[in-house]
């Protein structure tokens, strides 16, 4: 369930991070940088590009975007943590069949090379999460042992 909140939760907050890019030409710009418009890729400018912020003010707004973030996240466990064990299944089957479709659906659009490299990053991903459970599991027996 954690992860599936997690995921949902960084895909909430990606729309709040491309606001708080810097301009092009800041600070980040240049060759594969944030501001770097070449071959095949697209700058996409935020509400906030229209505003002409200076880098502090970005800064400014990108903190509180963050902490707006951050206090989304606390009310959305809260009320989460309220809802019976089968309807947190419940949500937690949905979320995962709806993200398994959108893999599927991204899939089905790439050539064969890049299902392949698809294939890997998605092998990657779950590694890394398999690698972070058992972490976690570690942590929390070390944990229990030294109380």
């Amino acid at each position: 369930m954690r992860k599936t909140l997690m995921a949902l939760m960084f895909a909430a907050a990606l729309p709040t991070v491309a606001m708080a890019m810097p301009p092009e030409g800041g600070p980040m710009a240049g060759p594969g940088g944030p501001g770097f418009d070449g071959p095949g890729m697209h700058h996409r400018k935020g509400p906030f590009d229209k505003l002409n912020l200076t880098p502090e003010q970005r800064q400014q707004v990108g903190k509180l975007m963050g902490d707006q973030w951050r206090g989304r996240s606390e009310i959305t466990h809260k009320y989460l943590a309220k809802l019976s064990p089968a309807d947190q299944k419940a949500m937690q089957d949905e979320l995962a069949a709806k993200h398994a479709k959108t893999q599927a659906d991204i899939r089905a659009m790439l050539t064969p090379e890049q299902q392949k490299t698809f294939d890997q990053i998605q092998k990657d991903q779950a590694q890394r999460r398999a690698d972070r459970a058992e972490f976690e599991a570690w942590k929390a027996q070390k944990a229990q042992k030294t109380q």
